[in-house]
């Protein structure tokens, strides 16, 4: 759903009256009230032109093997029949590309979680060092 260049103040009209034009009326699933802080709105190019060109130019060097179900294996290969993309491998690729864009935010929240734990393991580790260089030295 493209809100183009909205002002901040119009952005939840305008999405609000876009999901109304595909038969999505907010207000009644909501009584008329919108908890902002529960909502996540994701605004997605509606192709994936854009994405399958960066796609081929990118240089795909990195092997990760996954196991799917025969309906997401029928998906794929339904992609690589329409000729938009050249094997169920790029199609994944592709896809798992897109889904790392629309989770963006939860994934950042999860990178400062990591950084958060990363920072305590080398306080960890300095003081450890600390603690045994000094008992090394006293004896």
């Amino acid at each position: 759903m493209a809100v183009g260049n909205s002002r901040p103040e119009n952005i939840w009209d305008r999405i609000r009256e876009r999901l109304k034009e595909k038969g999505i009326d907010l207000d009644a699933l909501t009584g008329g009230i919108w908890d902002l802080s529960q909502m996540k709105v994701v605004c997605v190019d509606p192709d994936l032109k854009e994405s399958v060109r960066k796609m081929g130019e990118a240089v795909r060097d990195q092997v990760v093997m996954v196991r799917i179900d025969e309906e997401t294996r029928k998906a794929l290969d339904a992609w690589v029949e329409t000729g938009a993309v050249k094997s169920r491998s790029e199609a994944a690729a592709l896809f798992i590309r897109e889904g790392l864009k629309v989770r963006s935010q939860e994934l950042d929240q999860l990178k400062d979680a990591l950084r958060e734990v990363e920072q305590a393991k080398q306080r960890l580790r300095d003081r450890a060092r600390d603690i045994f260089d000094t008992g090394a030295a006293t004896q």
